[in-house]
C-alpha cells in the first residue's frame, strides 16, 4: 500500500471517529443517568425517569445533532441544461472522464468567480450523494476554454479515486467537517469535545489533503495543458479579488442607496477591461488562506509541482462565448436570481453611479450636521445654515468643540472640507453640476454643459467670515440654491455586517442586524423556530432595509455610550443621546449569522472608542 493510500485511510478513519466520539458522549450521559436512577427508590425513579431522561439524555442528543448537522446550501444561480449549452456540457464531460469520476447531475451558473462541485452528503461525508457543479459567470466571461477546462478538471479531480479508493470519502468528509465545526456554538454542551477532536482530525488529514490538491493540479495540467493550468491557478484568485473590488467600489454604494444597475455583469466586464493593471498586480500576489480548513498548499509550491514534462493539450480554436450561447442574456437572467431588486429602482449604470455618490455625500452630511447641531445647540439642517455659521464665526467655535486640541490650521482644514461637501451637495441639488464617472479612477463633479465651477476654491473663501457673503452672492448668481432639498436619491439602505438570532433586548426576545449605519432590532420568533429566524434575518440582510422600516433602528449617531455588564453572562447597556437606554443580552439559544459575533465586537469597540 502506498503512502497516499495509507494517508487516505487514516483520514477516513479519523472522520468516522467524529461519530464514535459523539456516540461515546451520549453513552456517558446515559450511563450517568442510569446510575442516578438506580440509586433512587423505585417509586421516585419511575416518576422522575421520564423528565430526567429528557433533561439529560434528550438535551445531550439534541445538542449533538445540532453540532453535527450538515446544512447543504444551494447557491443562487441559473441551471444550464445540455440543450442550453451542449459545448459547455461537453467540456464538463471530458473533464470528468480525465479525472475518472462520474459527471455531475447538473451545471449551475452562479455570480461569484468560482468553481465548486457540491455533493449532498450524509453522516459527515461518509455517505455520498448527488453532485452538482457550480460555475461562476465571471469565468465564462473572462476566460478562454482551456483555462475553464483546467479549473473544472481540478475541481472534479478532488473526487478522483486515482490515488486511493478512499480519497473521495476523505475529501467530501473534509468539506462536511469544515462546514459543521465553525458553526458549533460555544454554548453547545456537546461542542467542546467535538471541537477538540476536530483539531486532531485536521492534523491527521492535513498531509493527504495537501497531496490531494497537488494531485488535482496534475490532473488539470494533463487534461488542459500546463500553461492553462498555471494561468487558472494565478487568475482565479485575481479575478475573485477584482470582483470583490467591483462590488465594494461600484455596486455596494448604489445598492445601499436603494438602486440596482440594469446590467451588473456588463459593468464587471468594463471594470476588468479598464483595470487590467490591477488584475495583473493581483496575479502576482500569494492568495490569502481562506481559513483554518483551507487545504491548498502555497501557490509557489503548486506552480513548482507542475513540471514542464506535462505537455499541454492541443489548443481549441473556439472562443469562450461559444460555450454558452448568448452570455449577456444569461447574465441578465442570473442577475434576476442572484441580485433581486427587492424594491430597488433599476437604473442605467451612469445614473446608478451618480445616485450612489450623491447618497454617500448625503449620508456623510447628515451625520456631520447632527454633530454640529449638538455643538452649537440649535438645529443645522443644510448648506444654508452652515454658511450662516461660517459667516458669523460660530462654525469655527463648533469645530473647536468637536475636535479639541487641534491647531488653527487643522481646524481650518476641517471647516474647508465640510464647506466643500455642503457646496457640492447644493450644486448637485440645484442641477448646476453633475457626476463624471470613470471605470479606472474616482468620479468627479463637473459643471453641466461644460461650465467650470471650482468648488474647492469657493470652500476656502467661504471658510473666511470676511468673504463668506461674497461666496453666497456668487452662488446665487450662477443658480445654486443653498436651500434646495435633497431628492431623487431614495432611502438609504444599510449594509449588513453581521447578525445575531435570539438575543434579548430589554427582556424581549429579539433578532439583531449589525449594519454600517446602526443596529436593526426585529421582534424575535418563539422558541423552536430558530431556523426560520435565521432564514428571515439572512433574507433581510441580503436585501438591505431602509432605516425607517422593519423593526427598531438605532443609528450609531444616536448612541452616547456602551457599557459591558459584569458577570459570566455577557450583556451590554447602550446609552442613547435622548436619555434612554437599551440592554442587550445573549440567550441560551442565541445563534449568529456568519461573522455575527465578530461584527458585534467590532461595533462595540467602535462605539466605545468614539463616544
Amino acid at each position: 500500500m502506498n503512502s497516499g493510500a495509507r494517508a487516505a485511510r487514516a483520514s477516513v478513519a479519523a472522520l468516522a471517529g467524529f461519530l464514535i466520539v459523539a456516540g461515546l458522549q451520549l453513552a456517558a450521559v446515559l450511563l450517568v443517568l442510569w446510575i442516578v436512577l438506580s440509586l433512587l427508590p423505585s417509586t421516585v425513579a419511575l416518576r422522575a425517569g421520564v423528565p430526567l431522561s429528557i433533561a439529560t439524555f434528550g438535551a445531550a442528543g439534541y445538542a449533538t445533532w445540532r453540532a453535527l448537522h450538515t446544512r447543504y446550501r444551494v447557491p443562487a444561480g441559473v441551471v444550464v441544461t445540455r440543450d442550453d449549452a451542449p459545448r459547455l456540457w461537453e467540456l464538463v464531460d471530458k473533464a470528468a472522464a480525465a479525472a475518472g469520476v462520474r459527471r455531475p447531475e447538473s451545471v449551475t451558473v452562479v455570480a461569484d468567480a468560482t468553481v465548486v462541485l457540491g455533493e449532498r452528503t450524509r453522516l459527515l461525508g461518509l455517505l455520498g450523494g448527488r453532485r452538482d457543479l457550480y460555475l461562476g459567470l465571471p469565468l465564462l466571461m473572462a476566460w478562454d476554454p482551456d483555462r475553464l477546462r483546467a479549473v473544472v478538471a481540478h475541481e472534479l479531480a478532488h473526487y478522483s479515486p486515482k490515488s486511493s479508493r478512499w480519497a473521495p470519502i476523505a475529501y467530501r468528509g473534509r468539506v462536511a467537517v469544515s462546514r459543521v465545526v465553525p458553526r458549533i456554538s460555544r454554548r453547545n454542551p456537546a461542542g467542546a469535545v467535538l471541537r477538540a477532536y476536530a483539531g486532531w482530525y485536521r492534523r491527521v488529514d492535513a498531509p493527504f489533503s495537501r497531496e490531494q490538491e497537488l494531485a488535482a493540479d496534475r490532473i488539470a495540467a494533463e487534461h488542459a495543458g500546463v500553461g492553462p493550468a498555471v494561468a487558472a491557478l494565478r487568475d482565479l484568485p485575481a479575478l475573485a479579488g477584482m470582483q470583490r473590488l467591483f462590488h465594494a467600489e461600484y455596486v455596494g454604494p448604489g445598492w445601499q442607496a436603494g438602486h440596482v444597475p440594469d446590467d451588473i455583469f456588463g459593468g464587471l466586464l468594463r471594470v476588468l477591461a479598464a483595470r487590467s493593471a490591477d488584475l495583473t498586480r493581483l496575479r502576482t500576489r500569494e492568495p490569502e488562506p481562506v481559513g483554518p480548513w483551507d487545504t491548498h498548499p502555497p501557490l509557489a509550491d503548486r506552480l513548482a509541482a507542475l513540471t514542464p514534462s506535462e505537455q499541454p493539450s492541443e489548443e481549441s480554436p473556439e472562443a469562450a462565448e461559444e460555450l454558452v450561447p448568448d452570455l449577456p442574456e444569461l447574465g441578465r437572467a442570473l442577475q434576476a436570481v442572484a441580485f433581486p431588486p427587492g424594491g430597488r429602482a433599476v437604473v442605467s449604470w451612469d445614473e446608478f453611479l451618480s445616485l450612489a455618490r450623491t447618497t454617500e455625500m448625503e449620508r456623510e452630511a447628515q451625520a456631520t450636521l447632527a454633530t454640529i447641531s449638538r455643538a452649537v445647540g440649535t438645529p443645522v439642517s443644510g448648506p444654508e445654515q452652515v454658511l450662516e455659521l461660517a459667516g458669523n464665526g460660530r462654525l469655527r467655535e463648533a469645530a473647536g468643540t468637536i475636535f479639541p486640541g487641534g491647531t488653527p490650521e487643522e481646524t481650518t482644514a476641517r471647516i474647508v472640507d465640510l464647506l466643500g461637501l455642503m457646496l457640492a451637495l447644493a450644486a448637485l441639488r440645484s442641477g448646476i453640476v453633475r457626476w463624471r464617472h470613470s471605470w479606472t479612477g474616482a468620479a468627479e463633479v463637473v459643471g453641466v454643459g461644460g461650465a467650470y465651477l471650482n468648488l474647492a476654491e469657493l470652500a476656502v473663501a467661504a471658510a473666511d467670515p470676511e468673504t463668506t457673503a461674497a461666496v453666497r452672492e456668487y452662488l446665487e448668481k450662477i443658480g445654486v440654491d443653498l436651500a434646495a432639498p435633497a431628492d431623487g436619491a431614495g432611502p438609504a439602505r444599510a449594509q449588513a455586517l453581521g447578525g445575531l438570532v435570539n438575543l434579548t433586548a430589554d427582556g424581549e426576545r429579539t433578532d439583531l442586524l449589525i449594519t454600517d449605519l446602526g443596529l436593526r432590532l426585529l421582534p424575535g420568533l418563539p422558541r423552536g423556530r430558530t431556523a426560520e429566524a435565521r432564514r428571515r434575518l439572512t433574507r433581510i440582510a441580503g436585501e438591505g432595509i431602509p432605516a425607517e422600516n422593519a423593526g427598531r433602528f438605532v443609528p450609531f449617531v444616536d448612541v452616547a455610550s456602551v457599557t459591558e455588564l459584569p458577570g459570566r453572562r455577557r450583556g451590554w447597556v447602550i446609552g442613547l443621546r435622548d436619555g434612554g437606554s437599551l440592554t442587550l443580552r445573549p440567550a441560551f439559544d442565541t445563534e449568529e449569522l456568519p461573522g455575527g459575533w465578530s461584527a458585534w465586537d467590532d461595533a462595540v469597540a467602535f462605539l466605545a472608542g468614539t463616544r
